[in-house]
């Protein structure tokens, strides 16, 4: 399975990077591809080495202002002109998405698949992996919109919220 993961390129501490090298070596050992920005800094390059040490593959995409910052040695690298480009291609090539922790990138990157979803462009699975609590606020938020009115789908349509990358693995595992 083609995993697209959206996460922040940040260098980030421990108790965001053991999740996600966690995750990472989960889906390598699994015979999975990431799918992902193809930065080999921060977080992304923690994700690149668990998935590709673990055995995994690696399908990066970067976009050009940043292409001095893409991983060598990914096993398909691809160059978008813009982030827009970069969003279309990443999912495309994708046939589940995980959300890490992240900021205005990766909510960007997030609220775009939802909004897919919401309007039945795409029924790849979502998972938000909420680390040490990193998006309780946004699901406090998710359900607002749900109980309000604001989503046509029900929430668990959308989005599989999960706290640990083994439950984020087995929930795509299970609905792909």
């Amino acid at each position: 399975m083609n995993i697209c993961v959206f996460l922040s390129a940040a260098d980030l501490d421990e108790r965001y990077t053991r999740p996600a090298r966690e995750f990472a070596e989960l889906l390598g050992k699994a015979g999975h591809t990431l799918v992902w920005g193809g930065s080999d800094v921060g977080l992304m390059k923690v994700v690149a080495d668990g998935v590709q040490e673990a055995g995994g593959r690696l399908l990066g995409v970067s976009v050009e202002f940043l292409a001095n910052k893409a991983r060598p040695g990914a096993d398909e690298m691809f160059v978008a002109a813009d982030l827009a480009e970069r969003k279309k291609l990443l999912l495309e090539k994708a046939d589940a998405v995980v959300i890490m922790v992240g900021g205005t990138g990766t909510l960007d990157e997030a609220t775009e698949i939802l909004e897919l979803k919401k309007h039945g462009r795409t029924e790849k699975p979502v998972v938000l992996l909420n680390t040490a609590g990193f998006y309780d606020g946004l699901r406090e938020q998710f359900r607002r919109m749900e109980a309000e009115g604001f989503l046509p789908r029900p929430l668990a349509e959308l989005v599989f919220f999960a706290d640990e990358p083994a439950g984020a693995l087995a929930y795509l595992e299970a609905a792909t």
